[in-house]
């Protein structure tokens, strides 16, 4: 077969037939032919381009190509990560990583690749025994004092995905300089014959269950009421693991609790790549939480909880008065983690005001709320729980971290740990659920009971999304319009305060005043109304997308007002999107 004589991309030629020529086993080179006698466009698609390694790593479809996830991209992409660290600690006697997997399709054999890349590298690399969450993964860097350290997952991704997300030494994935001088040196390795695969096996050391000991003691300790977890130690918890990573460590921490009454969705229990009960194991969606709801209403539960594959994200579903059963968002959740927490430090006088909690620009200001009450600081960062991680880093040894989360169902207690930790988060969730208990509440209720404190804040989202080169244009000078001419009232609301995180100024529209804002440039604007309300336009920086992330608050007298408050903050959501012409 004349690949050469295909209608495909001149790169994508290009690229097929270097393979052909190179040094790919026999099995590639088959379907690399297969695909251009039988399927010419999805040899196209496979190899017009290199997969790129992006700030957080690689995430793509498997299968043979240039742009897929496969053995020899992850190899390669393991080289160039070797290269950058070996540079930046050149004067280190021993260089040390980690290495770990999800439950995804070939997962194991990526990691056993990027193990042997390393140690061939001259790396003494801390190999996992089999899957483990993420959190795990982030905590074994820093215990064993790594120099780096790789996951190997696609998160919540549909089952033809993998991935491989990159850590630096304090356990926090890649952040500036070393997410884009990564992609440099990965950039620079062109093909497999560029990669050092083997003569390092004896530098590879296989871990376990003593670091799991280790781990699951350190998430331990986090439980503020272990005497409170005893007395309701038989809260009635549903749990689904989603055929992945949590099903290692999330029943065994909530045993080790001391809770009795944990029950497992038994058909979602088996670690499986394909993810054969759910169409997407992500817990943000209905469909994934279906089978724990409906075992929740067989056994009248009192919580659940869901992670995805890798065990770093959380969703819960809580039961209403009506007996019904609600899913919260990432917002609500972390709220109520927030609520507890800073009661519980408060309570037991933990608090010394050097104390900060940490919250993505795009998250609820709920959360900022709870702290600034509570006299703990608050720091915003963009979006992304490396910058979390990275203000742990920044303000260590000078202030005491607590807590931090996102929107999008990620929550960190504790600096033990530098990433999203599904597996802390949990068992937080279940002593909330056992607090709840003692004061004859549910977790809905513990909710309702924040509304009417700090008042009831509801979130939206809409991505507006446009189709290629002119897409992406028209997103840009849409940003442009908002930067020369922002709105000066939003649904009937003054705009009061402008931030942009492009030119990092904030602006006040009734003083004038202009702040510095400290973090990274980003093109990212927020519009805050003089009602409370906060609207955020946040263009996709890899696709023709924009999004738009609604925040608004009314006030909530009495529990049995949820309904009517909820449906009315429904309503100014889509009334904000229909003022600007969403």
């Amino acid at each position: 077969m004349d690949i050469k004589s295909l209608n495909i991309d001149e790169s994508a030629k290009q690229n097929a037939q270097a393979w052909l020529d190179g040094d790919y086993d026999e099995a590639t080179k088959r379907a690399i032919l297969d695909m251009a006698e039988h399927n010419p466009q999805e040899l196209n698609e496979s190899f017009y381009r290199h997969l790129e390694f992006g700030t957080g790593g690689l995430r793509g479809i498997m299968g043979v190509g240039t742009n897929r996830m496969n053995k020899y991209t992850v190899a390669m992409a393991t080289q160039g990560l070797a290269n950058y660290v070996k540079s930046q600690f050149a004067g280190e006697s021993e260089l040390r990583a980690a290495v770990s997997h999800d439950s995804r399709n070939h997962s194991r054999e990526f990691a056993e690749i990027t193990a042997s890349v390393l140690a061939a590298n001259g790396f003494k690399v801390y190999l996992f025994d089999g899957m483990r969450p993420t959190p795990e993964l982030s905590f074994a860097v820093r215990h064993y004092h790594c120099h780096t350290g790789v996951m190997v997952t696609a998160s919540h991704n549909p089952k033809e995905y993998n991935g491989y997300k990159a850590y630096w030494s304090d356990g926090c994935q890649l952040t500036a300089p070393h997410d884009t001088a990564v992609i440099d040196e990965v950039l620079k390795i062109k093909a497999v014959s560029d990669v050092k695969m083997k003569g390092g096996e004896q530098n590879i050391i296989t871990i376990g269950e003593e670091v799991d000991k280790v781990y699951l003691a350190r998430v331990e300790q986090n439980a503020l009421n272990p005497e409170l977890i005893k007395k309701h130690h038989d809260v009635k918890i549903v749990y689904t693991p989603l055929h992945g990573t949590g099903i290692t460590l999330i029943p065994r921490m909530l045993k080790q609790l001391g809770f009795t009454n944990v029950n497992i969705v038994e058909a979602q229990a088996v670690p499986d790549g394909n993810f054969p009960t759910t169409p997407s194991p992500n817990p943000e969606e209905r469909a994934a939480m279906s089978m724990a709801v409906d075992l929740a209403k067989q056994i009248d539960a009192d919580i659940v909880f869901a992670s995805d594959p890798d065990a770093d994200r959380v969703g819960v579903a809580v039961k209403r008065p009506d007996g019904e059963w609600m899913l919260l968002n990432g917002n609500q959740t972390m709220s109520v983690l927030f609520y507890y927490i800073v009661k519980q430090w408060q309570e037991k006088k933990m608090l010394t005001g050097n104390e900060f909690m940490v919250k993505t620009i795009v998250t609820s200001e709920l959360p900022a709320d709870i702290a600034t009450r509570a006299g703990i600081k608050i720091y915003d960062v963009l979006t992304g729980f490396k910058f979390i991680g990275s203000k742990i880093r920044e303000l260590e040894g000078m202030e005491t971290f607590i807590a931090g989360g996102e929107e999008s169902y990620g929550y960190m207690i504790g600096d033990f740990v530098r990433d999203k930790d599904a597996v802390a988060a949990c068992s937080m969730i279940a002593e909330i659920a056992a607090w709840a208990l003692e004061q004859g509440k549910t977790f809905f209720d513990v909710l309702v009971d924040i509304y009417r404190e700090y008042g009831f804040y509801k979130e939206g989202l809409v991505s507006v999304v446009r189709k290629g080169k002119s897409g992406a244009e028209e997103i840009q000078q849409m940003m442009a319009n908002y930067r020369s001419n922002p709105p000066q009232e939003i649904d009937g609301e003054r705009v009061v305060c402008i931030k942009d995180y492009k030119s990092l100024e904030s602006k006040d529209l009734i003083s004038g005043r202009v702040t510095k804002i400290n973090l990274p440039k980003s093109n990212v604007l927020q519009f805050f109304t003089d009602k409370g309300n906060k609207i955020t336009v946040r263009p996709s920086g890899t696709e023709p997308k924009i999004k738009y992330y609604f925040g608004v608050k009314g006030e909530l007298c009495c529990k049995e007002c949820f309904d009517k408050i909820n449906d009315a903050l429904d309503a100014k959501i889509e009334s904000i999107k229909k003022s600007m012409q969403l």
